[in-house]
Parts: structure tokens; C-alpha cells; sequence
């Protein structure tokens, strides 16, 4: 169905009905559906066990919705004037047990009309919610909630331009999500490729194309065409595992499709990929952005062992350590520092906790010499923790500003008096 075969309500006067029947099966139904963006089968089946007040969602069959406030709020108080009446959410006034579909259509049919609605179906309802939706989220992240694939979605709503989400590749992966997805998906080629991938970094083609024969068990290791890499325990298990459900005759490829046992091709690995994360709430990911994001980790790593090591890193040594241009390398300890995992102090970074930050500085250095009276240079790098040529920029800029009388080589507080000689 396209979006010109639906009819988008009149949200005041459905609010405005909705106020009047708080707590009547038939403003349940409406409100699932325009709120909550329910099919007339999902309302007809929802139970309160699938009601999860404290995560603030409702998690059906094939996908999970969460419940904005207003209506949790709603929902709750729902509950409490009628969830001890049945299991389920709206309920026959007779028996206690779950309406028939037929029942529903029906009494959202007289509540409509009640409201002067009269030319709004309840499948508008839901339409209306996932047009909302669109004007906030991007097309994947509709389809995870409304249960309706990219495509479909695109097709019933032609003209709309959804909200886009500005997907980072190299943004830092939600591990919990990932792990739940990995847990979820074990046992299907999605869940052995995001192991794969995140685990081991292979390459979307190099997992396509992975035959049993390159699986070294002894050395537990994998043989790849230009490399050989080490199985995590993790993964051999997986394998193992996979290994042991192969039946004899099977194609020799570790991933293969789930009925005709064939080997998949690139394409369709990648759609069961993102299906799988779409469904686990990570629709911004893709397949290439989780390898991605691992080898990010692994040159952040690689960076922050150099600091530790070194004391500290420039930009000129990361480019040499990570083979990356001069922009690039900007890049990477620039993050560093906004994350708060390194301090920049003038072109060098430092591990956070080693070195007093730049904002900190003045008033440190200032605190040291009112015990002191005076110091030295490399007294104010010891105190800073940074190398005595930095320093030297640091106490240029605080003798230019007044703060400090650099005498020879040693450096004291500027005093009033000092101030009343420059005045002379």
C-alpha cells in the first residue's frame, strides 16, 4: 500500500478523544496502534507479560518498541485499573481472554466515529506513527521497530525523506549491543561473519569465500590467501561447533545457506548481516564499519602504548607508527584527547593522569612558587611532568602575560612592585 491510500488522522481531535476515554478497551486500541504503531494481530495478541515498564518498551515476536513517556505513563495506569482482570492488554469485557481481530477492527471502528473520525481506518493509525517516526529516525531504524523491511517501507511512503542519522564509521562500536547480537545470532552464517569480523578482522569476501581446508585446527590458526591469523577461543568454538552440525556431502564452505546448504554469495551475506544488526539496535553499523572500528582500536592502542612507553607521542611519530598521513594521524590523537584518554600539551600528547592539563598549568606553576619564591626551568618541567623544551613555550607565554619575572635563568611571581617599576 502506498502513502496516498492511507488517510493521516486529525491528531487534535484524536487526542481529544483519547483525553475522554483514558481507560476503555476501545481508547486501548487506538492508542496502541497511533502511539505505539501496532498492528490489528499485534494488539489483538499483546499480553502484559510482553509489557516491560522498567525498560520502557514493548518487546513483541519480531521486534521491540519502545514506549515514549507519555504513553508508559498511560500504559501503567492502564494496568492498574485492569491488569488483574486477564493476561492480556485489552481484553474481552465477557470472557476475560484476548478479542478476535474482528473484534478489534470493530471497536476501533466505533470509537473513531465517537470522535468524528469517521474516515480514518486503524491501520491509518499506524501509518500516522510511522510517519512520525520517519521525521525522527532514518529508514533502517523505522524498519527495526515497525517490523516493516527498507523497502517495503520505501515503497508505501515514496515521498517521504526520513531523518538521517550521520553514521561513523569510525565512532567506537557499542559493545553491549554487539554482544547481544553475537549471543543471539551464534548459530546463523550473520552471527559466524560478525565473529568473523569483529573477533579476527576478516574481510566481508574472505569470510564468503572460508573453506573448512583453510581452518587449521592444530595450529588454531586460519590460512588465509595473503595471511595466517590466530583463532580466539571464542571463535574456534564457534567453529568447532558449526563443524559438528555439518552433515556428510555438505559443501566444503564454512558458510552456507540455512536450506539449500549452498555457499553464500557476497550480497546476500551482507543482508543477513545488516538484518542482524538492525535487529539488535545497531542499524548504523555496517559489516565493513565493525572491522573498521577494531582496527581503530587497535591503532589506538598501538598509540597510547607509545605514550606510556615514550612519555609521550607527536604527530610526526604516530604518522610513522601507524603508516598514516599527517591529517589522518591529527585525526586520531585529536579524538584521543576529546575522549580524555590523552592530553595535548603544544604538539605532543600525553597519557591523561601524567601530565597536569594546559588549563591547569598557571595555577599550578603558580602554587609551586608561592612556597618557592623562585624555580628553575626544569623545576617547572618536573612539576608539569612535560619535556623541559615545552616547558619553555609554557613560562615564554607567562612571563609575556604578567604572571612571571623570568630573572636569568630562574622565574618568580610577578609582584605589585614589579608592576609599580614598569609603571615608572
Amino acid at each position: 500500500m502506498r502513502e496516498t491510500c492511507g488517510k493521516r488522522p486529525d491528531g487534535a481531535a484524536l487526542r481529544l478523544l483519547l483525553e475522554r476515554e483514558q481507560l476503555c478497551c476501545g481508547g486501548a486500541v487506538l492508542r496502541l496502534a497511533w502511539q505505539a504503531g501496532l498492528t490489528r494481530d499485534e494488539i489483538a495478541a499483546l499480553r502484559w507479560e510482553q509489557v516491560s515498564f522498567q525498560d520502557e518498551r514493548l518487546e513483541l515476536p519480531d521486534r521491540t518498541v519502545p514506549l515514549p513517556t507519555e504513553f508508559r505513563t498511560w500504559l501503567w495506569r492502564f494496568y492498574e485499573a485492569r491488569g488483574s482482570r486477564s493476561s492480556y492488554v485489552v481484553a474481552s469485557e465477557r470472557s476475560g481472554g484476548g478479542m478476535q481481530p474482528e473484534s478489534i477492527s470493530r471497536l476501533a471502528r466505533q470509537m473513531l466515529d465517537r470522535g468524528g473520525l469517521s474516515g480514518v481506518q486503524l491501520m491509518d493509525l499506524r501509518y500516522d506513527w510511522i510517519l512520525r517516526q520517519l521525521e525522527e529516525k532514518d529508514w533502517p531504524a523505522v524498519a527495526r521497530i515497525s517490523g516493516v523491511a527498507v523497502a517495503a517501507l520505501q515503497v508505501r511512503f515514496p515521498n517521504v525523506v526520513p531523518c538521517r542519522k550521520k553514521a561513523d564509521p569510525a565512532e567506537t562500536v557499542d559493545e553491549f549491543k554487539l554482544w547481544k547480537i553475537l549471543q543471539a545470532e551464534k548459530r546463523t552464517a550473520a552471527g559466524m561473519a560478525l565473529w568473523l569480523t569483529w573477533q579476527m578482522r576478516l574481510q566481508a569476501g574472505e569470510i564468503a569465500a572460508l573453506r573448512w581446508e583453510q581452518v587449521d585446527w592444530a595450529g588454531n590458526r586460519l590460512i588465509l590467501s595473503d595471511r595466517e591469523v590466530q583463532m580466539t577461543s571464542a571463535v574456534r568454538r564457534l567453529l568447532m561447533d558449526e563443524q559438528e552440525r555439518r552433515a556428510p556431502g555438505d559443501d566444503p564452505h564454512v558458510l552456507l545457506t540455512e536450506r539449500s546448504r549452498r555457499p553464500l554469495d557476497l550480497p546476500r551475506l551482507s543482508r543477513l548481516v545488516r538484518a542482524a544488526l538492525i535487529r539488535g539496535g545497531m542499524e548504523e553499523m555496517r559489516l565493513m564499519d565493525l572491522r573498521r572500528s577494531q582496527n581503530q582500536e587497535n591503532s589506538d592502542a598501538a598509540l597510547l602504548a607509545r605514550a606510556a612507553e615514550a612519555g609521550s607521542v607527536s604527530r610526526g611519530e604516530a604518522m610513522v607508527l601507524l603508516g598514516l598521513s599527517r591529517t589522518a594521524a591529527y585525526s586520531r590523537l585529536r579524538r584521543l584527547a576529546e575522549q580524555g584518554r590523552m592530553v595535548r600539551v603544544g604538539g605532543r600528547y600525553y597519557l591523561a593522569g601524567t601530565v597536569v592539563p594546559p588549563q591547569e598549568q598557571p595555577d599550578a606553576i603558580r602554587a609551586y612558587l608561592e612556597q618557592a619564591e623562585f624555580a628553575y626551568r626544569q623545576d617547572i618541567a618536573a612539576l608539569l611532568r612535560v619535556r623541559p623544551q615545552q616547558c619553555s613555550v609554557i613560562l615564554r607565554r607567562l612571563v609575556e602575560g604578567g604572571v612571571l619575572i623570568q630573572e636569568g635563568q630562574r622565574y618568580r611571581l610577578c609582584r605589585k612592585e614589579d608592576l609599580r617599576k614598569e609603571c615608572i
